[in-house]
Parts: C-alpha cells; sequence; structure tokens
C-alpha cells in the first residue's frame, strides 16, 4: 500500500536545550529513519540531533520549504519557545509514531 505524505517541517534536538535541527520532508516517518539510523549526512549526524521536539504539517511542499526557510533564520529562543509552547515536557514525538524509545 503506498504511504500518504505529507509535507512537513520538524526540529529535531540532541536533548533537553540542546542542539537544535531544523529540516523538511514529505515522508517524516521515513526521514526520522534515517536520521536515527545515521544514514542522513550532515550537522544532524555531526550533532547527534535524533529527538524529535516539534513538527508541523503542510498542504504544499513550497509551503513547508517556506516555512523551513523562516525557521531557520530565527533566533534561538523563539525557536525554543516554538517547541516549549507545543511541547513543553521536550518528549520524543517519534515515539508517538511508533519509533522506539532512544
Amino acid at each position: 500500500m503506498p504511504r500518504n505524505l505529507q509535507p512537513c517541517v520538524y526540529i529535531l534536538a540532541s536533548k533537553r536545550n540542546g542542539t537544535l535541527y531544523i529540516g523538511v520532508t514529505s515522508d517524516l516517518l521515513a526521514r526520522i529513519h534515517q536520521h536515527r539510523g545515521g544514514t542522513f549526512e550532515g550537522f544532524s549526524k555531526q550533532h547527534h540531533t535524533k529527538v524529535l521536539v516539534w513538527f508541523e504539517q503542510h498542504a504544499t511542499m513550497k509551503a513547508a520549504i517556506t516555512r523551513e526557510k523562516r525557521l531557520k533564520k530565527w533566533n534561538r529562543e523563539w525557536k525554543m519557545r516554538l517547541i516549549e509552547e507545543a511541547n513543553p515536557g521536550w518528549r520524543d514525538l517519534a515515539e508517538e509514531l511508533g519509533f522506539e524509545t532512544l
């Protein structure tokens, strides 16, 4: 059965108040699997950002990319507030999507 792809912007963290990574994807489950498995090269792999602390779905990939670019320009305080408002306990949201606890 084909997967229902949904453009998403997401934030991964190395730990609570740790290093943040902002990304965009059309398949959040596959992308989280890549990050956790260490197969997604670059900043995220180098800084061990594997905890999904925030994500937002969009109707189109264009809208998701626009949002990602805006968030990347935000200062850290604003990014932290965005996470805290939606996920004050910094739960690993990937667990709610069926991933094992890190």
